[in-house]
């Protein structure tokens, strides 16, 4: 660091830091000692006085040795009429340095096979096929209850080793409502489209007013004819997650994750397809109705479901308002943030990402 700085010195201010130098030293301070002082090396104020005549800094001028690993010009146009070539044009060097060793020929490796294509513009996809591209997730908007529903299937241990229940549950995106469940002893699509049927009568949306999004993941059910169907007749526009991505359904996951730990869950098997019932009907309705939902600004789904948000969130703030006014010495900063946004996004964090005609169709 002491170099770089001395090469900001003019040539009058290094001749004046050489003089007090010289000053400090024959008044018994250490040279090194001094030169850390005034911000440079010792080895710089060694070059300043060998080049007395001249103090501008010659590094940048000088002329480097070209390094002994470098290919030279015959090599490199060789690399390039050799991929040229019509048996390599169309592999990329990963293979053409192997097929090229078999034959008894090493050109260079294949990291620079690579570099030289690269600085020749010439690495660029190649083929019929497209180019790839990271596809963003698909992300949904709600302002409101029965906009956006999500759904999934999770197992339940069945009461021996193997044997598994399996949970159907349907979420509400904006109030994180529990919309409706069953438990079957098998996966399919006719019983996810019994599942959807019960949720709109019980939502009470036999005609949906507005357009109601159905997302889940890619499962065989979730694909099925059947719910397809349901779905286009009831006027609902399903909606998948991509194709063997595990959080592209992050709300349905979470809910299970929570059940799973609920206490008193049977981890060691439910012992029937009643007993399972019976347990997932109790904590649905907690979840439902006592759950304070972190998500939610500590809400129970229920009250963000029926319209109570706005009312119970106002009473809270006016309370630590004057909790702050009679004893203000007990706050350092402001009251406890009791907001709630009225859009919630299926992936938030990817609303950066998505192309801006893409952004245009969701708003």
């Amino acid at each position: 660091m002491g170099g770089r700085r001395g090469r900001l010195i003019s040539t009058p201010d290094r001749m004046e830091a050489i003089k007090l130098i010289k000053e400090a030293v024959m008044a018994g301070a250490n040279e090194q000692t001094v030169c850390a002082e005034i911000g440079i090396s010792w080895r710089t104020l060694q070059r300043w006085r060998c080049n007395a005549t001249s103090l501008e800094d010659q590094r940048p001028l000088a002329k480097r040795p070209v390094p002994k690993n470098k290919l030279s010009e015959e090599e490199t146009q060789t690399i390039i009429e050799t991929v040229n070539q019509p048996e390599y044009r169309s592999l990329p060097p990963s293979q053409i340095v192997p097929i090229l060793a078999d034959k008894g020929v090493y050109l260079a490796s294949e990291s620079t096979f690579y570099r030289v294509l690269r600085l020749s513009n010439m690495q660029h996809h190649r083929g019929r096929s497209q180019k790839p591209s990271k596809k963003p997730k698909a992300t949904h908007c709600a302002t409101g209850p029965n906009q956006v529903w999500m759904w999934d299937i999770t197992w339940l241990p069945g009461p021996a080793k193997g044997i598994y229940f399996y949970l159907y549950l349907i979420l509400d995106l904006f109030s994180r409502k529990v919309i409706a469940w069953d438990i079957w002893t098998e996966e399919s699509a006719a019983n996810a489209s019994i599942l959807v049927h019960r949720a709109i009568l019980s939502e009470h949306l036999t005609i949906p007013s507005h357009p109601l999004v159905l997302h889940s993941d890619n499962g065989s059910p979730m694909k099925g004819a059947s719910l397809l169907e349901t779905l286009y007749q009831l006027g609902i526009t399903p909606s998948k997650s991509r194709p063997r991505v595990s959080d592209d359904n992050p709300y349905a996951e979470a809910i299970f994750r929570t059940c799973k730990y609920r206490p008193g869950y049977p981890s060691s098997g439910f012992k029937s397809l009643t007993e399972a019932r019976k347990w997932v009907l109790a904590f649905a309705r907690w979840y439902n109705n006592e759950h304070r939902h972190s998500g939610l600004n500590f809400l129970t789904p229920i009250q963000r479901h029926n319209g109570m948000a706005h009312e119970i969130l106002q009473k809270r703030l006016q309370l630590y308002e004057q909790a702050k006014a009679i004893h203000p010495e007990r706050w350092s900063g402001n009251i406890r943030d009791w907001s709630l946004s009225d859009e919630v996004w299926l992936y938030p964090e990817r609303l950066s990402e998505l192309p801006q005609e893409q952004e245009l169709l969701i708003s």
